[in-house]
């Protein structure tokens, strides 16, 4: 493994760990010697790099820094590649004009090398099919913001009904885009179709809980199930 190689892994494990982490673990993930990792501390440092912390106590990495140029493997850029792509398709109109300036600047800040393998990639996404949403550009502001929402909502039935929820989440099937939320009516996780919210009121509150908090109890509840 080349030390440049080296220094992204490092780079890649600090940013895993959000408390100090010691020395010794690192070397040994990295499987270099103390020596070694201690020379890498200090080269990043130098570059810009905002670690925090000594031999003996532990190293964490504040948030923010990125070492360039980009490098990345093959499959890496084939992956970021067809990611981008699929948004690009299968977003809404905001979230795929993102995707396609993200993929230009990515383009922008890779090697000529790997810029080619990036344009050149073979992995191809097909048009999405499903209906439009206008509504979703509003619901992920709302699941960022933590903001209850007032959805008038449809069912199978075309019945219309208030609900009152705190979304905090975006589900993309290749035909549906599904609302994760709690409802306050049925006091309890919903599911709503974005295709059948025929409109939404943002309240501007916030809602009690923390989204994340919400979403990982939706996660340990529901994706058991059909997700």
């Amino acid at each position: 493994m080349s030390r440049a190689a080296r220094l992204l892994d490092l780079l890649q494990l600090l940013r895993q760990h959000r408390r100090p982490v010691s020395g010794a673990v690192l070397a040994a993930e990295l499987g270099i010697s103390l020596r070694s990792l201690y020379r890498d501390i200090a080269t990043l440092q130098g570059q810009g790099a905002e670690i925090s912390g000594e031999a003996g106590i532990g190293y964490v990495l504040r948030p923010g820094f990125l070492l360039p140029p980009l490098m990345f493997q093959e499959e890496e850029i084939e992956a970021l590649a067809l990611g981008l792509r699929w948004v690009a398709q299968q977003g809404d109109e905001v979230l795929a004009d993102a995707s396609r300036v993200a993929l230009a600047k990515l383009a922008g800040v890779l090697p000529v090398g790997a810029r080619s393998a990036l344009e050149e990639s073979s992995l191809v996404v097909p048009p999405a099919d499903q209906a439009a949403v206008d509504l979703l550009p509003a619901l992920r502001r709302a699941i960022r913001a933590g903001r209850c929402l007032v959805l008038r909502y449809r069912d199978e039935q075309g019945r219309e009904t208030e609900r009152r929820v705190w979304p905090f989440g975006l589900v993309y099937f290749d035909q549906v885009r599904l609302l994760a939320a709690w409802c306050e009516l049925r006091g309890d996780f919903r599911h709503f179709r974005a295709d059948r919210i025929a409109g939404l009121t943002e309240t501007g509150e916030r809602y009690p809980q923390r989204r994340q908090a919400l979403l990982q109890k939706w996660q340990e509840i529901e994706c058991k199930g059909p997700f």
